[in-house]
């Protein structure tokens, strides 16, 4: 009957962390992998859910806005789009362990690079 509490929490706490600009959905995909027992493909399929209304909602609020650089959009969409079938096709056809290590390696270096910025052209941190 109480299953539900802790999953319940989870998420509301990644929906307040997501509406800060912080990476809400990569905390609750880890949450879920490491401490709720969900499986991998499964998570990686509620992280989607999870994203899926907040980026239509941030598309839609930048549209409005005029903060949306069209032909960066242009020049980045066919590509996303190719590589997102790819990584789908990657997550249902190859074995759960096999993604779990670069997985984690994608994370260990995105946090890398937000705890020791780049540098720009112009000498200052990015």
């Amino acid at each position: 009957m109480t299953d539900w509490i802790l999953p319940f929490f989870c998420g509301l706490g990644a929906s307040v962390i997501s509406a800060w600009g912080v990476g809400g959905g990569t905390l609750l995909l880890l949450v879920m992998t490491l401490f709720l027992g969900v499986d991998q493909r499964t998570a990686q399929g509620i992280n989607l859910l999870f994203f899926l209304p907040t980026a239509v909602s941030a598309l839609v609020c930048h549209w409005k806005n005029g903060y949306l650089d069209k032909p960066t959009l242009k020049a980045a969409v066919p590509p996303a789009a190719v590589l997102a079938l790819a990584g789908a096709w990657a997550a249902t056809a190859l074995d759960v362990e096999l993604l779990r290590r670069p997985f984690g390696v994608y994370l260990l270096l995105s946090g890398a690079s937000l705890i020791w910025p780049g540098k720009k052209k112009d000498g200052k941190p990015s």
